[in-house]
């Protein structure tokens, strides 16, 4: 059973791991009238340190490297109970860990001592370079450990900038877009006649702008002596002859090409003979 680990202010002594166990015994009941059981824990001891682990899922709590621990000893006044003192790697406060073992907390003890006897003895043997080879390992793997860390905070980073993009992508326009173009001219900078388009409002070449097509109207206007004025749009086919008709076919495609009549002498001495 570990009864816990408390802060002592001297690397060993008895009297120090005596307080240590007097305080954590006494935290133990407190935590038994609560209910609570106290837990138990499973030892591996090897020339590299002791790790506490948890029996049935075998995860580590606590590893106790040994060139760390600075003292070990069972009570003898209660042979249950066994201590060593290890200075924490992070806090680099020296800590008492205290167990309770019915049977063996003197063996236990007995084979902390070995494990040092074994390291003392390898590290005689290699020269001091397994010792050394140990913190650079640890090192290298606190090293790792801040990289690995560091890689998460980029890869946030880099999912963070891709969702902006995916929301500006969806507001742009698409890529194959293609913008309206102006209608192009003809070798005088004129728009080609169409139809079913209406008359373009732009300029010609000379300034001038072309006069609307007159529209139709059903309506039928009279002049000042009540005749019908002339509509070569409204005229049939058939209601002049043939040359006269091929005439007024070029005029009405010449109006409807915007043309003017300025300067331009009609005779319509057919037109009154027939009156």
């Amino acid at each position: 059973q570990f009864l816990g680990s408390t802060e002592v202010e001297q690397p060993k002594g008895t009297e120090v791991v005596r307080d240590a166990v007097r305080k954590l015994k006494f935290a133990r009941h407190i935590k038994k009238s609560e209910g609570q059981k106290t837990p138990k824990v499973e030892l591996q001891i090897s020339i590299y340190g002791v790790k506490i682990l948890d029996p049935k899922t075998k995860e580590v709590q606590h590893n106790c490297q040994l060139h760390r621990i600075s003292f070990c000893a069972d009570d003898k006044t209660d042979k249950r109970i066994f201590t060593f003192i290890c200075k924490d790697s992070e806090s680099n406060k020296h800590l008492c860990y205290v167990f309770d073992s019915e049977k063996c907390a003197e063996e236990i003890t007995l084979t902390i001592g070995q494990a040092f006897d074994l390291a003392y003895r390898k590290f005689l043997e290699s020269g001091g370079k397994d010792v050394e080879t140990r913190k650079q390992i640890a090192g290298l793997q606190k090293r790792i450990q801040e990289l690995e860390n560091e890689n998460t905070e980029l890869k946030n980073k880099v999912q963070d900038l891709e969702n902006q993009l995916r929301i500006t992508q969806v507001h742009a326009p698409p890529a194959g877009s293609v913008t309206p173009k102006s209608p192009s001219t003809d070798i005088f900078d004129m728009v080609p006649f169409s139809p079913i388009s209406p008359q373009s409002s732009t300029p010609t070449r000379n300034g001038t702008q072309p006069p609307p097509v007159p529209s139709r109207s059903t309506e039928i206007k009279r002049d000042l002596f009540g005749a019908e004025p002339f509509d070569p749009f409204s005229c049939g086919a058939g209601d002049f002859p043939p040359d006269i008709q091929s005439k007024l076919d070029e005029m009405q495609e010449g109006f409807k090409m915007g043309l003017t009549l300025e300067g331009t002498i009609f005779c319509l001495d057919p037109l009154d003979s027939r009156c």
